[in-house]
């Protein structure tokens, strides 16, 4: 096995370090360091980059099985670690659905097989997402996949009862259940954030106190219960406050936001382009603050992507008939570098909490999130904060095209990404400049 020398980069608090990765794990990590005993030697200059831990997302939606002609476990991958992340999290509303052992053991598998990062997969809360009778928890929990994490993201778990015996039931395992909080009643046929720009455009406006109650409510069942509960893309600023509560008083429950929520607005909706159409819908501005306020003191704990890619014929036609969802995972790191590093709002060390550390410990994936500690699987992501690109949707490494960003300049690269000590992203500059001991 190839053993690597990083030479030149930073740390989060800009400590400038040589960092040697021997045998997959992090060997070393002083100003100087020896490469006695190192094989096959590669020495990669980083002049100036930032050396974090691997990116975890614990919201992907990889499409594989039934919908490969939007993405596929492989071509997910391959986006995951383009965006520098090591470990991503496969959403259930596959086709058929992930509610059953055999098939998360398939997505792990495909995961396992295709090696450029970590596939967790993450079993249905409901059979067939339907929201009635509870999946097979305890299989998938028992399974070669490991799931720790249900949800029945795209849709909600509505029904209190079905909410709380699935609370209950994971417990025994130290599962955690990821709602998509979104009352069905209030959002029926809801094409867009409701408010002024809803009624301007003539489409069914989708009031945040949909998102607002089921969080109240969740929140409370786990407290009730004393379980886990996880919500998904917290979009409004009531929403920041009900978590901001929950957690005051001790209850058991993390949150997460996704880049496009802490950037776009709905006043993108103008231009009646389904690009922007997303589950849950951009907000207001005042909802972008609130996230972002919340993302930095820590009420959200994490950044996911919800990377939700679609073939071009579900997103080029009218705003009504198309699908909700966007890209997210090769710009990630970007938009949060441009929205809460950027901004003074976070520092490194926090992006490396909020996208590696947490939603690690949120998800039990005890080989990530560990920071760089000598002894560490090398999962590492390689970021050069001052290099500046423009989104290509032509150049994405998913199979779909349905980025809102494309022609969009942000700031900062991921120019590497190890994954178990291997490199599965090495940009060109930097590969110019490796060298063979």
């Amino acid at each position: 096995m190839t053993d690597y020398l990083l030479d030149g980069g930073v740390l989060a608090d800009g400590k400038a370090v040589q960092v040697l990765i021997k045998d997959g794990l992090i060997n070393q990590i002083e100003s100087v360091v020896s490469t006695l005993g190192a094989t096959n030697l590669q020495k990669i200059s980083i002049n100036g980059c930032i050396i974090l831990p691997g990116f975890v997302d614990l919201h992907t939606h990889l499409r594989e099985p039934g919908r490969e002609d939007s993405e596929t476990v492989e071509s997910g991958s391959r986006a995951a670690a383009k965006g520098g992340f090591t470990a991503v999290s496969a959403m259930a509303n596959t086709f058929p659905v992930a509610d059953t052992a055999g098939v998360v053991e398939q997505v792990y598998a495909l995961g396992q097989a295709t090696g450029l990062c970590d596939v967790f997969p993450i079993g249905a809360v409901t059979q067939g997402l339907g929201g009635t009778a509870l999946a097979e928890l305890g299989a998938m929990a028992d399974s070669k996949a490991r799931v720790r994490i249900f949800s029945d993201d795209g849709n909600c778990v509505f029904d209190p009862m079905v909410m709380r015996r699935a609370l209950e039931y994971v417990k025994k395992f130290d599962g955690v259940i990821a709602q998509h909080a979104q009352d069905p009643h209030l959002t029926k046929d809801a094409q867009m954030n409701e408010g002024l720009i809803s009624s301007k455009l003539g489409l069914k406006g989708w009031p945040a106190v949909a998102e607002e109650s089921i969080i109240a409510r969740d929140v409370l069942l786990a407290d009730h219960v004393q379980s886990r509960l996880h919500v998904c893309h917290v979009t409004s600023a009531g929403g920041v406050d009900i978590i901001r509560w929950a957690k005051a008083r001790g209850i058991q429950v993390s949150a997460e936001v996704t880049p496009h929520h802490l950037l776009l607005t709905d006043d993108l909706a103008e231009s009646y382009d389904p690009i922007y159409k997303v589950n849950p819908p951009l907000r207001t501005q005042r909802d972008v603050m609130a996230l972002r306020e919340g993302l930095a003191d820590g009420t959200i704990d994490i950044v996911a992507t919800d990377h939700a890619p679609h073939p071009a014929e579900n997103k080029e036609c009218e705003w009504q008939a198309a699908s909700f969802g966007m890209l997210g995972l090769e710009t990630a790191l970007s938009i949060v570098q441009a929205t809460m590093i950027d901004t003074a709002m976070m520092s490194w060390g926090d992006l490396a909490m909020r996208m590696s550390t947490s939603p690690a410990r949120i998800g039990g994936y005890a080989d990530h999130g560990q920071g760089l500690k000598i002894g560490s699987t090398a999962h590492l992501t390689i970021v050069n904060p001052t290099r500046a690109w423009k989104v290509d949707r032509d150049l994405v490494a998913s199979r779909s095209r349905n980025t809102p960003y494309h022609g969009m300049e942000f700031p900062g690269s991921v120019v590497a990404t190890f994954y178990r000590g291997i490199p599965t992203v090495l940009d060109a500059k930097l590969e110019s400049a490796t060298h063979g001991n």
